[in-house]
């Protein structure tokens, strides 16, 4: 019934036609960032078939060259680039989708997940605490709560949750791998030395073991301080995207790139009311009048 009733919303919220006046007026002239984490093939399909005819879609690095030159006119209108969190192994499938609708996306890599049978702290099975509960925990607290459930973060399962190398090197050709620290940890609630260590680490293996040329770092679960922009700028990352809702322009703050989440939706009428910013508009207007 929920289900059902969130359906009916975006598609009531579609039909208004509001996300195409956004579009095609203040969406125009700003570079829009989705984040994706884990889309299903048929998701991809319809997701990328839509964005390619509606948006002019750019790689990250031709946002950040247009940033750095300062000059807006290397943009196309309704600019988007599209990005996936973590580096899921199902990210493989849909490689051939992004060469179909000629997109060249960015990966956001746990290092020290990929190319091992290593998982994901927020899929592990838990006894009572929910991710978000776990996520107000300072990081030791976390981890140390994870282990009496049977997690750590360099165990060994039976089955990879991530990319293996192999595929990653394959994925390179057409698309862009960058940063998502070691093991996805809450940066905000690390201390010095873990977030730091996140952070620097995942660069240097990156670079070292596959040799990429790393300069965006994807903060995981969007947590993120001042702490956390000085270590990246340190290192020699030349970006930083945070999960907040909104759009760009190349007057942005590089380390605080703004990302709409559509949830990797299956609806494509709440893919399309979520591109637009239409949601999180709305949320605000809400939140602006309680």
């Amino acid at each position: 019934m929920k289900n059902s009733l969130k359906k009916l919303v975006f598609k009531l919220l579609r039909y208004t036609c509001i996300p195409l006046l956004i579009r095609e007026s203040w969406q125009k002239n700003k570079v829009t960032i989705l984040t994706f984490h884990d889309l299903s093939l048929p998701s991809a399909e319809r997701t990328f078939k839509y964005l390619s005819k509606n948006y002019h879609i750019i790689p990250l690095n031709l946002f950040l060259k247009a940033c750095e030159l300062q000059d807006p006119k290397m943009l196309p209108s309704k600019a988007m680039v599209i990005t996936f969190d973590d580096g899921h192994k199902n990210n493989y499938h849909l490689l051939e989708l992004f060469k179909k609708y000629h997109i060249h996306p960015t990966i956001f890599l746990c290092s020290g997940i990929i190319n091992s049978n290593r998982h994901f702290w927020f899929l592990h099975q838990r006894n009572s605490l929910s991710i978000n509960e776990l996520k107000k925990l300072s990081s030791k607290e976390k981890w140390k709560y994870l282990e009496t459930t049977g997690f750590l973060p360099e165990k060994e399962f039976d089955d990879p949750q991530a990319l293996s190398k192999s595929q990653i090197m394959e994925m390179s050709k057409f698309i862009d791998m960058q940063a998502h620290t070691v093991f996805h940890p809450c940066l905000s609630k690390s201390d010095d030395y873990e977030s730091r260590k996140e952070i620097s680490d995942s660069k240097a293996m990156l670079e070292t073991e596959y040799g990429f040329n790393i300069r965006a770092l994807a903060y995981p679960n969007g947590d993120y301080t001042h702490r956390e922009i000085e270590f990246a700028k340190e290192v020699g990352f030349a970006c930083g995207l945070t999960v907040k809702s909104g759009f760009n322009t190349i007057h942005s703050d590089l380390f605080q790139l703004k990302r709409l989440d559509p949830d990797d939706s299956e609806d494509i009428n709440e893919l399309i009311v979520k591109s637009s910013g239409m949601w999180f508009l709305l949320k605000n207007l809400f939140s602006s009048l309680s």
